[in-house]
């Protein structure tokens, strides 16, 4: 091997860059571990909500020491930026894809025409989307043209003030369709801006938020994040931003007291109901009274159906706060408030008064209800969309503010709104989709500029939360959550130790079974495969890539398939050793020979690990990312690495004999006749894929929402629970759901398509609502619905995760898993084809492979019933199917090297001796390969289970694909060549006659 030096020095600095690269995780972890155990000294257990407390202690202590050096010149806020980030399953957080409604947008650039043609059309996009990829706008466009002598440019769809510059009366179709095709691309990418602004100062580290292609979807991933109500609702609120003028809540106490006289009056003989509003003016009695008397009796108060008997803390005389109530109490004052009798009682100068409530209060959890000026068009002075600029900041005297800064236009209203408010002394409202976010004074009169300090009574993270919104300004269209995951932080943190724990136990039998196999050689390809490991993470972190539980399960993967180039190079040394040679030269010609079947194999390997990254999605993405690294470091450090050592030992003439007396004989003379077995092979491959496919057509495969939508929940119970039992209580709820075991017998995986087409976050809540009615009576006992939805660190029952997944996007995954499978198969034909330059040989890897899929997806069609594990057919899955199609290349390519060798090597052979010796030769490294592997993904299976399925899948998919490769891919070339003839070196010994001539 030439330049050992510099391949010594590249290794070296390689390691300490990664070691360096894996510091800053190692510094953050424990500069959280000290934020953990202040929170904990802080906050005793018997302490009420001390969970959230104790998160709100660390993210405090955080906080402060945020600039502090912690390693080497960084800050904690800098390590934090470079640590190793961890994926929601490890993390925990939320994950979701936003489809921004192209319907909206269209309305919008059509003035909300109420043409029928072009309501008709988009009706019919709609239904045409639920089975379709194609785009919307194409769908629409579709349809419309499909409408005898429809027009776009019709002055009542889209010739109209809007678009007046670009489309005219008698504009084609074609030209107004590129003009809304232009106008949605820049709607998109205003609503990306607008959801990239609002994440990016949210608070969470690491967010990611990305565009998917041209379908008006935008991926979302916030790790760590924890309120999954406060982040879902920030980013579907199409944030209608309105600036009102506020009125003084003191003047409704009249008003107030009216309201409950009525109410008492007819509160026995019929039910408050929401209806439009009425004026009228009655008097009543003083809301100062009403206060009183609720301080003294509470408990008869709250009998009474009237507002004041829920009011919790008195009015503010100059506020346009009304009073404080409880959240739960909030519905049943709006249906008080839209009364049309109620309404009547207003005085004729407050008829068009508008009633908002205002965001809890961070320490008593009350909401403040407010009023402000309304008109007759229900339309604000001031919308959101003059704002330029917004910052959370702190105020002179400390308090969290906003400082917001509007542009011309705005800053001129904002003066005479100003102006007004401070002669007044009113407040002005700032309103986000009806909920009042900040209600402040004017303290300096008139404010000129546009630029403007609001303060409030809100913590920072409500100032962080209005100054996005004020920043961002609204969304262009409604984006609703077609697919989500939602994991908890408890159920994450269990996630790493099993993931650890199946990494350390596959790591040391690994490492035991090459020392017991190749003796101090062993020990050289362990030290090359701790090192490969080290090189994987730092990598990871150095790249900036998110490390999921699929991808410790690839990194886990890589020590078993890792180990095969090392095994690959003992093996022909041993060969080498065999034939008489010396060490030196046998060591020179063993990593010689090797190498051409090491990168073949592993090429393969990497070209289904590239379709599976540019196909795949969330964590699986991380499957293939660490899968992709996992093959490169792994190269490197068997051909390298191990190198450096067994030639420093052996340069001084020390004898390295690459065995130990237990395995020294072990495979040597081996002399199998495996074409004479082909035939039965075929006959149990061919009954064992037939019944396979029986079971398909017949029961076909249980089929996640990932592939069919629905929603998907993981639940833990206190106890153990039976899965049938819990199912039939499911179905008295939703009609249509399953249950099964994940894991331990006390959690289990529910799924339902109820409302499958719903995506709303209230139809989510609703369903989450009749979850815990149908468990209640399994959960434990006093656990309340809130309890039972809350996130925490030590959550040990109640809803932990959950996944939803629309029918729309369903369908796309759907089809995209089919395209990577079959585009898997054809890059792998012509890349053999390429290698080997003969059509027989990407004929028998392909056959291999489909003899391997179909096997594969039989079995789970015959077992999914009864196997006490999740066997769904998923994303997850596909990454198998795609990973076994790799492992079963993997084998056969080394097969096949072997057989073009000997081949060329002896030529006087016949075809059968030559296929025979290959597969004898080659069967040492096949099932040392394959056992370490098995060993690796029975660990993972035993340890993490919610990765069962998947692991399930890869098990078989290593037996079948080790069969394969001896008894399917190499017989289906041979039976399609047949004789001696094909060189497969291509020497120019046989110049003349035709191809087949040649194969003849």
């Amino acid at each position: 091997m030439q330049n050992k030096g510099l391949i010594r020095v590249f290794a070296i600095l390689f390691g300490l860059v990664s070691l360096y690269q894996l510091s800053f995780t190692y510094f953050t972890n424990k500069v959280e571990d000290d934020a953990k155990e202040f929170a904990t000294q802080q906050i005793a257990n018997d302490v009420e909500d001390y969970s959230e407390l104790r998160s709100l202690a660390e993210a405090r202590y955080l906080d402060s020491i945020a600039n502090d050096t912690v390693f080497l010149g960084a800050s904690y806020a800098m390590a934090k930026d470079k640590e190793l980030n961890k994926g929601l399953d490890l993390k925990g957080g939320i994950n979701v894809i936003l489809q921004v409604s192209v319907r909206d947008i269209l309305e919008g650039l059509s003035n909300k025409s109420k043409d029928p043609q072009f309501i008709q059309a988009l009706n019919a996009a709609d239904e045409a989307q639920k089975d379709s990829q194609d785009d919307y706008i194409d769908l629409f466009l579709n349809e419309f043209n499909n409408i005898p002598k429809a027009q776009l440019a019709s002055p009542d769809i889209f010739a109209n003030r809007t678009l007046s510059d670009e489309v005219q009366p008698g504009t084609s179709n074609e030209e107004v369709a590129k003009v809304l095709k232009t106008k949605i691309d820049e709607s998109i990418v205003s609503a990306f801006e607008v959801l990239r602004k609002r994440i990016d100062k949210f608070g969470v580290t690491q967010p990611n938020i990305q565009r998917l292609g041209e379908s008006g979807r935008i991926l979302v991933e916030l790790p760590g994040a924890k309120d999954v109500d406060r982040i879902t609702q920030l980013l579907q609120s199409t944030a209608q931003l309105e600036f009102w003028d506020g009125l003084r809540g003191s003047e409704y106490a009249q008003f107030i007291g009216n309201a409950d006289n009525y109410l008492r009056s007819i509160s026995t003989t019929k039910e408050v109901t929401e209806t439009p509003e009425d004026t009228t003016k009655v008097d009543g009695d003083d809301l100062g009274d009403i206060l009183e008397e609720n301080t003294a009796e509470v408990d008869d108060a709250q009998t009474e159906n009237t507002i004041g008997s829920l009011i919790r803390t008195p009015i503010f005389q100059s506020s346009s706060n009304i009073a404080s109530f409880n959240p739960k109490d909030t519905a049943k004052v709006n249906g008080y408030l839209k009364n049309p009798q109620v309404r009547a009682l207003l005085p004729a100068d407050k008829r068009y008064t508008k009633f908002l409530w205002g965001i809890p209060n961070s320490t008593t959890g009350l909401v403040d209800l407010h009023v402000v000026k309304g008109n007759r068009d229900n339309t604000p002075e001031l919308s959101g969309g003059v704002v330029t600029d917004a910052a959370q900041v702190y105020s002179q005297s400390g308090q969290v503010a906003v400082s917001m800064q509007m542009n011309g236009k705005g800053a001129k209203v904002w003066e005479d709104m100003t102006g007004r408010a401070y002669q007044q002394q009113s407040t002005i409202a700032i309103v986000l989709d009806n909920i009042v976010y900040s209600a402040p004074f004017s303290r300096s009169g008139a404010i000129p500029g546009g630029r403007t300090e609001i303060t409030g009574d809100f913590s920072v993270a409500e100032g962080q939360d209005l100054s996005n919104v004020l920043r961002a300004g609204k969304l262009p269209a409604s984006a609703d959550i077609i697919q989500s995951e939602v994991v908890g932080p408890s159920l994450g943190q269990e996630a790493i130790d099993s993931g650890l724990m199946s990494f350390a136990i596959a790591l040391l039998f690994v490492l035991l079974w090459m020392i017991f196999y190749y003796g101090r050689a062993g020990v050289y390809a362990d030290i090359a495969l701790m090192v490969n490991i080290l090189f994987i993470f730092g990598v990871l972190a150095g790249l900036g890539a998110v490390l999921t539980l699929p991808g410790i399960a690839g990194i886990v993967l890589t020590i078993g398939i890792s180990v095969d180039a090392n095994v690959l190079i003992f093996e022909r040394i041993r060969e080498e050793i065999a034939k008489g040679k010396s060490q030196k030269d046998s060591i020179k010609d063993g990593f010689n020979n090797a190498l051409s079947s090491i990168l073949d194999a592993n090429i393969t390997t990497g070209l289904t690990g590239l379709i599976l990254l540019v196909f795949g999605t969330g964590p699986i993405k991380g499957f293939a990312t660490t899968l992709l690294i996992g093959i490169l470091t792994s190269l490197f450090t068997a051909i390298f690495i191990t190198r450096l050592f067994i030639d420093g030992y052996g340069k001084n003439g020390k004898s390295l004999a690459f065995s130990t007396p237990i395995t020294k004989k072990w495979f040597q003379n081996v002399n199998v006749d495996f074409l004479k077995k082909r035939k039965i092979a075929y006959v149990i491959s061919g009954i064992i894929i037939a019944v396979g496919l029986g079971s398909l057509f017949t029961q076909g495969l249980d089929q996640g929402v990932d592939f069919v939508g629905g929603r998907t929940y993981t639940v833990r119970f206190d106890k153990t629970v039976d899965a049938n039992v819990i199912e039939q209580d499911l179905i008295a709820e939703f009609s249509s759901a399953e249950a099964k075991t994940l894991g331990a017998d006390n959690q289990l995986k529910i799924t339902t398509k109820y409302k499958v087409d719903e995506t709303s976050t209230d139809v989510d809540n609703e369903i989450q609502q009749k979850l815990y009615n149908a468990l209640q009576k399994n959960l434990p006992k006093g656990m309340t619905y809130e309890d039972f939805r809350q996130e925490s660190e030590n959550k040990a029952a109640g809803l932990m995760s959950y996944y939803k997944v629309s029918p729309t996007i369903a369908d796309d995954i759907k089809q995209a898993s089919v395209w990577a499978v079959l585009g898997s198969l054809l890059v792998v034909f012509l890349y053999i084809l390429l290698r080997f330059r003969r059509w027989q040989f990407s004929l028998g890897a392909v056959a291999a492979v489909f003899h391997d899929v179909l096997i594969v997806l039989g079995i789970f069609s015959l077992t999914y019933k009864f196997m006490p594990f999740n066997m769904e057919i998923d994303q997850a899955f596909i990454a198998a199917i795609l990973t076994v199609i790799g492992y079963s290349l993997n084998d056969t390519v080394v097969v096949f090297d072997r057989i073009r060798e000997y081949f060329n090597e002896n030529e006087q052979w016949p075809m059968s001796k030559i296929i025979n010796s290959a597969l004898s030769s080659t069967l040492s490294r096949t099932l040392n390969t394959s056992l370490t592997t098995l060993i690796v993904l029975l660990a993972i299976f035993i340890f993490a289970a919610p990765l069962r399925g998947f692991m399930f899948s890869l098990i078989i998919g290593v037996i079948v694909g080790t069969y394969s490769s001896l008894f399917i891919a190499t017989p289906v070339m041979y039976d399609t060549v047949k004789k001696r003839g094909i060189d497969l070196k291509y020497k120019e010994q046989i110049e003349e006659g035709t191809e087949a001539e040649k194969l003849a």
